[in-house]
């Protein structure tokens, strides 16, 4: 899995460099997740999405399971840019109504420093 991880103040964004978030990968993210906002005890977390063209339900899991992980802390997190397709899946899933989707990195930035 290739990932990257950035900090801006206390705002982790964790930017994930891969074409699919699906099953082949999500145990993977759902366990950087876990490291982060566990062990790291990240609160603000942005997952950069700009990279990913396509989703399925083991890829929403995996950021459902960094929602929880954020919420258990009080913590804030966003989605941040993701593509046409991946923003509709969510939208259809009505996930957009738990989790925060933003247009771009900076954006969301903004939104949690606004928080």
């Amino acid at each position: 899995m290739n990932f990257e991880t950035k900090k801006i103040d206390d705002i982790t964004i964790f930017k994930l460099n891969e074409r699919r978030l699906d099953t082949n990968i999500s145990g993977l993210v759902k366990g950087e997740f876990t490291l982060m906002l566990k062990v790291e005890g990240i609160t603000k977390l942005i997952i950069d999405l700009s990279h990913v063209e396509s989703c399925d339900s083991s890829g929403l899991s995996s950021i459902l399971v960094a929602n929880r992980l954020v919420n258990a802390v009080n913590g804030k997190m966003r989605i941040a840019a993701p593509s046409e397709k991946v923003h509709s899946l969510i939208r259809i899933t009505q996930l957009d109504k738990v989790l925060p989707v933003c247009d771009s990195v900076e954006q969301a930035v903004y939104e949690l420093n606004e928080d």
